[in-house]
């Protein structure tokens, strides 16, 4: 019986190489600022007053006043402002996709400069140095009022720590041994270093009124029913959480594996050393997963790592930063190829993968029947997640209205079902990213608050 999705890989070597040596691969992308560096960058900042850089945050973190503070050398008031917004500021300075946010809108970013301030690093700046003598935010008096939270990533999280300043109680149920989430076990270790998740995790906590309950999820032995029943409201932070299957023959077959099963192990790996590693590997996928799934297994040591997709370099849903960083690292990237067979070895294991070959014709994607074939030991696939349908095996969860297979909300992230909320990844697609599930997470408890308080205020006579 196979433990856990990694052990479809062990009969490739381990990564060569020291743990220590390995580690090396996966400092931090980009350098911390120093200070003089930070406070050079800040006085670039034109402190605008319309400020086109928060608007293009999801958060809404007040970007030209964090700046301001960190010219003022105010670090410690530069971090406060970030937090306010966005509890998760230390990761999505470091996760955040700036160029196509705040660092896209500003307006240095023109043809004559075309460097914008450097947003996300001089956000890591102000975050890392700031010397906050204890949790930055006090708890508004207790309301009486507990509410679930299912999901212990950046839109659950979130949604706690905003409730735990309101004044209610929490109660996060995880299915994972560890909260964090994507934070946790979906991100490139390149990106979010060391234990910087957990850290980031404890931080959080420390205001006081969370309590996280992990081994629990929904649809197993986690009940939306009784959780319904025994709380003021319930918030599902479930995520995504189910790897979309190729439909291929030999998908099961050992050398083929989701792309995030592989991230996740890398990333709770003690020695990077026991990783099983293939000389060649192909990737397949567009986003920033399947960047960060072809250049972590480079750093490994894979001598040939080939990324395929099926339609042109231009229609990627990774960044063109992320691009270029898959480039850099050696990854070759083939464009205009779909799925079409595995190929297995004479044991039975993956030993490379067909594709057919596509072109654009009246504007849909069509085969040409032209055939491509890469050698590989592994193939990983990074095709996109998709609802775990266990969640809504009972009948209370069942009633849940659904867009797509994600949960329907309305602007207030209410669901169909009084009482219970939803937010990140598992409700109507938007960008998919960590900033705007924190972003849900911080608007869905203002809800939240807001309903309990006004059934509470309701409830007492005139």
């Amino acid at each position: 019986m196979i433990e856990s999705p990694i052990e479809l890989l062990r009969h490739l070597p381990p990564a060569a190489g020291s743990n220590g040596e390995l580690a090396a691969q996966f400092t931090d992308l980009a350098p911390p600022l120093t200070a003089r560096q930070a406070a050079v960058e800040a006085a670039r900042c034109l402190y605008c007053y319309d400020a086109p850089c928060m608007r293009a945050c999801p958060t809404g973190i007040d970007v030209a006043s964090f700046i301001r503070n960190i010219h003022d050398q105010n670090v410690d008031g530069a971090a406060h402002g970030i937090l306010e917004a966005n509890i998760f500021g230390g990761s999505c300075a470091r996760v955040c996709p700036t160029e196509i946010l705040c660092e896209d809108a500003c307006v240095r970013n023109h043809p004559a400069e075309r460097e914008p301030v450097r947003i996300g690093l001089l956000q890591r700046y102000a975050i890392d140095n700031a010397n906050l003598a204890s949790h930055p935010f006090q708890r508004a008096p207790a309301t009486g009022k507990v509410v679930a939270v299912v999901g212990a990533g950046p839109a659950g999280l979130s949604c706690a720590h905003r409730l735990a300043m309101l004044g209610h109680d929490v109660v996060v149920y995880e299915a994972r041994e560890k909260a964090g989430g994507l934070n946790e076990f979906g991100i490139a270790k390149y990106k979010l270093t060391g234990d910087f998740a957990q850290r980031e995790v404890d931080f959080l906590l420390s205001i006081g009124g969370i309590e996280i309950v992990h081994g629990r999820k929904l649809g197993e032995n986690l009940s939306l029913a009784e959780l319904h029943a025994r709380y003021d409201a319930v918030f599902l932070g479930i995520g995504l959480g189910a790897s979309r299957a190729l439909g291929l023959t030999g998908e099961d077959a050992p050398g083929l594996m989701a792309a995030v099963d592989y991230i996740a192990a890398l990333r709770q790996a003690s020695d990077l050393a026991s990783l099983p590693v293939p000389r060649r590997a192909v990737v397949i996928g567009a986003g920033n997963t399947a960047i960060d799934m072809a250049v972590q297994i480079k750093r490994l040591g894979a001598a040939e790592v080939t990324l395929v997709y099926r339609r042109g370099l231009e229609a990627m849903s990774a960044t063109g930063h992320e691009i270029e960083i898959a480039k850099a690292n050696g990854v070759q990237i083939r464009t205009w190829a779909a799925p079409l067979e595995v190929l297995l070895d004479e044991t039975g294991k993956v030993a490379g993968m067909r594709f057919e070959q596509t072109r654009m014709e009246d504007g849909r994607l069509v085969r040409t029947g032209g055939l491509l074939e890469i050698a590989a030991d592994c193939v990983f696939k990074a095709i996109g997640q998709g609802m775990d349908e266990t969640g809504f095996s009972e009948p209370l969860a069942s009633e849940l209205s659904r867009e797509g297979e994600r949960i329907w909300i309305d602007e207030r992230f209410r669901t169909a079902l009084p009482g219970i909320y939803a937010g990140g990844d598992c409700v109507a697609p938007g960008q998919d990213l960590t900033v705007q599930a924190v972003q849900h997470g911080k608007l869905a408890a203002l809800a939240i608050h807001h309903d309990i308080q006004s059934k509470t205020e309701a409830a007492w006579p005139t």
